[in-house]
C-alpha cells in the first residue's frame, strides 16, 4: 500500500481507475474469486438513481453504532461533535461515501441534503448498507447512491455516527479506507486496495472475452461443448477473432 510524504494513501493511478470502467461487478467478482475472495458484492443494496451507469472510487469509510436518546438528539445536529457532517466535509474528490449500518433500516443514514453536498464535494457515489430518506428526491440526483431501502425516518431515531475513515462492515463486506469501490444497475463490489492495479488487466481482458462469448451465445449457439465456460479451441477462436478486429481499425 502506498503512502504519500504526508502518511495518507497515494490515489490509484488514472489509468487504472479508468479501465475499472469498463467493468462490470459481474467480472470482478468472478476475478476476485478466482485470486480467494469468495463475497465481495455488497448484497441486497441497490441503485436509487436508475439513470445512472455506476462508478468507481476509493472508499471513505463511516461507521454508525446504535443510537442513545440523551445523545443523539435534533439538537444535536447543530454540535461542533456531528461527524456526519465532518465526514461529508471531508470527502475529497473521486470518493465514495461508504455507511456502515449495521444492515439496518430501522432509520436513514442520510437523506437529499447530505447528498447533494457529497455530489457538490465531487464525491464518486453515496453507499448505505442502510437505507435512505427522501428517496423521491435522491432518485434525480446525480450522484450514484446505493441502499437496502428508503424510509422517513431520521437518522437520530437509531443511529449514532461513531467512526470516521476506520475499517467497517457493509453489508456483511469488510471495507478498508482507500479500497476501490465499483458500482453498476446491478449493485456495489469492493476491490481491495492492494490487489486493484493487480487485476485490472486481467478483469478487462475476461470482460472482453465474455463479450465476445455473449455475441456467440446470442446467435443460438450452445452453451454445452466448450462455449461456455470457454474451452481452449474457444478461447485460441476468441484470440483470432481480436486479432482480426484491431487489424480492422488499424
Amino acid at each position: 500500500m502506498t503512502l504519500d510524504s504526508s502518511g495518507a494513501l497515494a490515489p490509484l493511478d488514472s489509468d487504472v481507475l479508468a479501465k475499472y470502467r469498463k467493468i462490470s461487478t459481474a467480472t470482478l467478482a468472478t476475478r476476485l474469486l478466482a485470486v480467494g475472495l469468495r463475497q465481495q458484492f455488497l448484497v441486497g443494496l441497490s441503485p436509487v438513481n436508475t439513470t445512472l451507469n455506476g462508478f468507481v472510487g476509493e472508499a471513505f469509510t463511516m461507521r454508525f453504532i446504535p443510537a442513545r436518546e440523551d445523545i443523539d438528539t435534533l439538537e444535536s445536529l447543530h454540535g461542533p461533535d456531528n461527524l456526519q457532517w465532518q465526514g461529508v466535509e471531508a470527502l475529497d474528490e473521486g470518493q465514495v461515501l461508504v455507511i456502515d449500518s449495521r444492515s439496518d433500516i430501522s432509520a436513514a443514514s442520510l437523506g437529499d441534503m447530505l447528498v447533494t453536498r457529497a455530489m457538490h464535494k465531487k464525491a464518486a457515489a453515496v453507499v448505505t448498507d442502510g437505507a435512505f430518506r427522501d428517496g423521491y428526491v435522491i432518485k434525480d440526483i446525480p450522484i450514484p447512491t446505493y441502499s437496502r431501502a428508503i424510509t422517513a425516518t431520521t437518522r437520530l431515531s437509531s443511529f449514532h455516527v461513531a467512526d470516521l475513515q476506520v475499517p467497517i462492515g457493509c453489508s456483511g463486506v469488510a471495507v478498508y479506507p482507500g479500497d476501490l469501490l465499483v458500482g453498476d444497475r446491478d449493485g456495489v463490489i469492493v476491490v481491495p486496495r492492494y490487489l486493484a492495479a493487480e487485476i485490472v488487466d486481467e478483469c478487462l481482458e475476461q470482460e472482453e472475452l465474455e463479450a465476445y462469448l455473449h455475441t456467440r451465445a446470442s446467435r443460438g449457439e450452445p452453451l454445452i461443448g466448450g462455449l461456455y465456460p470457454p474451452s481452449e479451441k474457444t478461447k485460441a477462436e476468441y484470440l483470432r477473432w481480436k486479432l482480426e478486429q484491431n487489424g480492422a481499425h488499424a
